[in-house]
């Protein structure tokens, strides 16, 4: 028993000295008082806007559209046909006040001049070859390109009228 209490304590012993006596080294925890390099670098960079909100007001577009006066009223009748057309021919990719596969026509006159617009929906395949924010807008909406209608310079405008109404 004396052997058993003297092996014991031995080990008791040179457990405790085997434990104690080491400076422990600090850990380094996260602290909201560091400075680091990436805040200086994300407060720096620009936001950038998409295409779809983007306003420009000062392009025309490539197409036949060059100039194009819009009353102070909105003509009710051009407007309904207007509403028609955009209904069954636009409907597939675009809704009038979200974004869909193309974007919302909702405020486009904000953003875009009438000219544009009118460009946009009579010659799109040569506006998202030539002109830069067409082109912007066909990379914004992973490249699905607006389809041609093949609609007069009639059924443009009166989708444009519909497009004041939205």
């Amino acid at each position: 028993m004396k052997t058993t209490i003297k092996i014991l304590s031995t080990l008791l012993i040179v457990f405790l000295l085997s434990c104690g006596g080491k400076e422990k080294k600090k850990k380094e925890s996260f602290s909201y008082d560091k400075k680091t390099t990436t805040e200086a670098t994300t407060t720096t960079k620009a936001e950038k806007v998409p295409a779809s909100k983007t306003i420009d007001l000062s392009n025309k577009g490539i197409g036949p559209i060059t100039s194009l006066a819009l009353n102070a009223e909105i003509n009710k009748e051009m407007a309904a046909k207007g509403e028609d057309v955009f209904k069954k021919m636009c409907t597939a990719c675009h809704r009038a006040d979200k974004k869909f596969i193309g974007p919302a026509p909702k405020d486009i006159l904000k953003r875009r001049t009438p000219e544009w617009v009118m460009n946009m929906i009579l010659n799109p395949d040569e506006m998202t070859q030539k002109d830069p924010l067409a082109r912007a807008l066909l990379i914004e909406f992973n490249g699905s390109p607006m389809a041609n209608q093949n609609l007069s310079e009639e059924d443009a405008r009166a989708v444009l009228e519909y497009f004041r109404t939205l």
